[in-house]
């Protein structure tokens, strides 16, 4: 495997919708599973529109393509260049080689590039299996392994994405199973395989491997077996020919410890192994699992604090438009309604007389009192909204350390009156993280059974059990609120409030310029919304003789 030459590549495009256009294309050329020399990256100009929600991805637009980007057949010329006749490989070949590639190539009338090579997401879904991310999206993999920040979501930052995982994750569980040549590695990737984790069903989060001692289980899979779905019943023939073999090595769980966490001994992993390689755990000794539970609650209080930060910067520069607009976007939406029971005025009235019309009156003065206590309620929730300063900050961390100790539901699985007392906690210290609302943070973390009582409800034990199974249960809890947190995390970060948040800071006076140029906006649009109004008044006057109410 190491003297391999292989390609890793990957596309941006324009939209997942056929005709599909590359806008960039990068690549790296590697050897075994090092990169050898440069990479290679190009923008491309295809003189094609980037849909919106396209370049919120990539951030790509055809003006930028226009200034930066190179004709396609002059960039994959040079593409075939430096492939050659390699093996091509990405993280969802599928995509980017069946249906972004050739049918680009085709389109061009360019002869195909490099040769077939591996899935990189499959290769990583197997040999992650079962996944302790929660699933395999790259950059979910890249946060919860704490890889190098790359660039998300261009396609040369997921490139180098992919060369930090294949290093410092994939490399060493592929070694220790045997898959040392690259035709082993290829075959592995290429073999029929299901998620051990059942991923539907009543069953979901279940592992498959259970239903050796689970009857109920056992005669689900057989069910499964037997469906007219010929993907489901191929799945389920797999995973009950499983049961009849004996399984893939375990990997030894002392191999990817997390490391020396609040003074506790760090067990020793293997070179090239990062900090949060934490892949299978096959019945760990209890010690260990203890050490893999405050593993993932120091990641997991980290993600929360990132999370809790990061939001509170968003809904200060929301907070500060809002502010600064709301009388416009109040004025605007007055007028909205105004226009729209007009014109159902006078529908009513000319299809079912005064009575029906009397209720699209009606019908107006709930909606006018609705939307002016929607104002009134966001206005008071944005009130105290502000940035958290330097000290918050670092008392954010202090904070999650403690909270992230709440998180255990299984132990009150059976109890249902404690159960919703752990929903009701849970509940309460998200919405306060979702708000900014630091006061209660600190009150349920410094004192989280006063704090229940204090509520009413119903006492809680927060201390670990010794049991294995409890501990192993709790990790995996553990393990999926993380994942919950990467997720809120990156689709906070991939926000358009987001972007012009960043933005706002590295240009403090681009606030005031947006606020401005809404403002322009909102009043004209304002203006033509009370032409309306009035022209609708003149024919209600017309028809009924009735006055309508100055719009205010």
């Amino acid at each position: 495997m190491n003297s391999k030459l292989w390609i890793l590549l990957d596309t941006e495009t324009t939209g997942l919708s056929a005709p599909v256009f590359v806008v960039e294309l990068a690549a790296q050329r590697m050897r075994g599973w090092s990169p050898e020399g440069e990479p290679f990256r190009k923008l491309l100009n295809q003189n094609q529109e980037i849909p919106a929600e396209a370049s919120r991805v990539h951030g790509y637009t055809r003006e930028i393509l226009e200034r930066d980007g190179e004709p396609a057949h002059q960039v994959y010329r040079e593409f075939a260049e430096y492939a050659g006749n390699l093996p091509l490989v990405s993280f969802n070949l599928e995509y980017d080689l069946d249906e972004v590639l050739k049918p680009e190539w085709k389109r061009l009338r360019i002869s195909p590039i490099g040769s077939q090579g591996l899935c990189a997401l499959r290769l990583a879904q197997r040999l992650l299996d079962p996944v302790p991310a929660g699933n395999c999206k790259l950059q979910t993999l890249r946060q919860y392994y704490r890889l190098p920040e790359r660039g998300a979501h261009t396609a040369l930052g997921d490139v180098q994405t992919v060369v930090d995982l294949f290093a410092q994750v994939l490399c060493p569980i592929a070694e220790h199973r045997g898959l040392d040549t690259w035709e082993k590695l290829a075959a592995y990737a290429a073999e029929e395989w299901f998620p051990s984790r059942i991923a539907f069903g009543k069953h979901k989060g279940r592992l498959f491997q259970e239903a050796r001692k689970d009857a109920e289980l056992r005669r689900w899979l057989d069910w499964l077996a037997g469906s007219s779905n010929a993907r489901s019943a191929k799945m389920g023939r797999w995973y009950l020919r499983q049961l009849e073999v004996k399984t893939e090595p375990a990997i030894d769980s002392a191999m990817f410890a997390p490391p020396e966490i609040e003074g506790k001994k760090r067990v020793k992993s293997p070179p090239g192994i990062g900090v949060a390689a934490i892949v299978v755990y096959i019945n760990p000794e209890l010690e260990q699992l203890r050490q893999l539970v405050a593993g993932a609650r120091a990641r997991l209080a980290e993600l929360e604090s990132s999370y809790t930060r990061e939001k509170s910067r968003v809904d200060a520069m929301q907070a500060v438009l809002f502010r600064r607009l709301r009388e416009h976007y109040q004025k605007r939406d007055r007028l909205r309604l105004i226009v729209d029971y007009r014109k159902k005025f006078l529908d009513s009235l000319v299809r079912g007389g005064d009575e029906e019309a009397r209720q699209a009156e009606e019908n107006y003065a709930k909606a006018r009192a609705q939307s002016e206590k929607d104002y009134q309620e966001t206005a008071a929730a944005v009130a105290g909204k502000k940035q958290l300063t330097p000290e918050e900050e670092v008392e954010l961390n202090r904070l999650w350390k403690k909270l992230v100790k709440l998180y255990h539901p299984d132990r009150f699985a059976h109890e249902p009156e404690k159960l919703e007392t752990y929903h009701k906690l849970t509940a309460a210290i998200n919405r306060a993280k979702d708000s900014g609302d630091i006061q209660t943070l600190r009150e349920i973390a410094d004192d989280p059974h006063g704090f229940i009582l204090r509520q009413g409800w119903a006492s809680l034990d927060f201390s670990d059990a010794a049991e294995i199974g409890q501990l192993r249960r709790l990790f995996e809890t553990l393990q999926l609120e993380i994942i919950s947190v990467i997720e809120s995390l990156n689709q906070l970060r991939e926000s358009p409030d987001y972007e012009l948040c960043r933005i706002s800071e590295q240009k403090p006076g681009v606030l005031e310029e947006l606020a401005a140029e809404r403002k322009k906006l909102l009043e004209k649009e304002s203006a033509e919304l009370r032409q309306q109004a009035e022209k609708l008044a003149e024919e209600i006057k017309e028809l009924t003789g009735a006055e309508q109410p100055q719009i205010s």
